[in-house]
């Protein structure tokens, strides 16, 4: 049986990568940063009882603490190594430029020191992936490839480039089996609700039936190549499968804009989203990246990988998860409200 680690192992990717691993018979181990609320939502279909045997383990450590992952590393002698904690908010980044750098780039090295030192001392081999991103590309001309330089606009792009540079060093200064991911935006309906599209899916949701009345946004011009998030880890998966490690750019090959999303979503609901969208300046970005545009052929030729679901289609998943979520928030709502009458009819 195969050991793998996952840092944010909580997060979208890491919760579908988790259970792409387990359906392949792993022993899945994932890092969590301990916090004094639950934050394994996204893990619920496959957690356990860890007084239970079971190939599923989550471990407390930080990216910040390179001797917590040293002894993480230590104590799991894994075969695989997924890192994919992060800062990843890029409007926040500018805000918290700081800690995006410790996190994203100084964090990767830490990671990197430690799964070398582990190796070294127990003479076992392990094989890491590293989550890059199409930001790390910025203002670089559409279509991006691994060939294309990389101008990265925000904290987050810069610290991702960074991270990237460090696994490139420590693979040709040490000969480790370190593989690069540039994906492109990823999305579904775990996506955090903060980012652009699980926002828009979420609120026009609610709109719909009733619980808000405005949605607040920013550049619609934006241009992305959007992807389902579950369809991308399985290249991270064939990125440590392969027989050499490299460097790769995961995308659909297509772009569409942050309206053209909207437009579909609003459309999906049966909504004129001209009468609730606000455009609102705080939610733009102090350096913007217009269009982003990957280029996968190297992913489809050397690792056999392609999308499967199309950008109609991820949006219609998400929008239907939504609205069932928003149905049941309403359904909440109304029984409270008629709580809420039978208690003023008694008083």
């Amino acid at each position: 049986m195969k050991k793998a680690l996952i840092t944010g192992i909580n997060g979208q990717d890491g919760s579908y990568l988790a259970e792409l691993l387990l359906s392949k018979g792993y022993e899945v181990h994932g890092i969590v940063r301990r916090a004094s609320t639950f934050n394994t939502e996204r893990l619920e279909a496959i957690y356990a009882d860890p007084h239970e045997a079971t190939p599923f383990s989550l471990h407390y450590g930080d990216m910040s603490d390179a001797t917590g992952l040293r002894r993480i590393l230590d104590q799991i002698q894994p075969d695989e190594v997924y890192n994919l904690a992060a800062q990843s908010h890029v409007r926040v980044s500018f805000e918290q430029a700081e800690y995006t750098t410790d996190i994203v780039s100084t964090g990767t090295l830490r990671l990197l020191e430690a799964v070398r030192d582990s190796m070294q001392l127990s003479g076992r081999q392990m094989r890491v992936y590293q989550a890059g991103s199409s930001e790390m590309f910025g203002s670089a001309l559409p279509p991006q490839s691994e060939a294309t330089p990389f101008h990265p606009r925000s904290p987050y792009a810069v610290s991702k480039v960074a991270a990237h540079w460090h696994c490139v060093n420590h693979r040709e200064a040490y000969g480790m089996f370190i593989s690069n991911g540039m994906l492109f935006n990823h999305e579904s309906p775990r996506r955090g609700e903060t980012f652009v599209t699980r926002k828009i899916t979420r609120a026009l949701t609610r709109i719909k039936l009733g619980l808000q009345d405005k949605l607040y946004l920013g550049n619609l011009s934006a241009r992305r190549d959007w992807g389902f998030a579950g369809d991308y880890v399985q290249a991270m998966w064939l990125m440590l499968q392969h027989d050499k490690p490299g460097d790769y750019v995961i995308a659909t090959g297509e772009s569409h804009s942050i309206k053209e999303f909207l437009e579909l979503a609003a459309a999906h609901c049966g909504l004129d989203w001209t009468r609730h969208v606000v455009i609102d300046k705080r939610y733009f970005r102090p350096s913007e990246v217009d269009h982003l545009l990957g280029d996968p052929t190297r992913a489809k030729r050397d690792l056999g990988w392609a999308p499967t679901v199309t950008f109609e289609g991820l949006v219609e998943m998400m929008v239907d998860h939504d609205m069932e979520l928003a149905r049941q928030e309403l359904t909440l709502a109304e029984a409270g409200h008629r709580l809420a009458l039978r208690g003023a009819r008694h008083d």
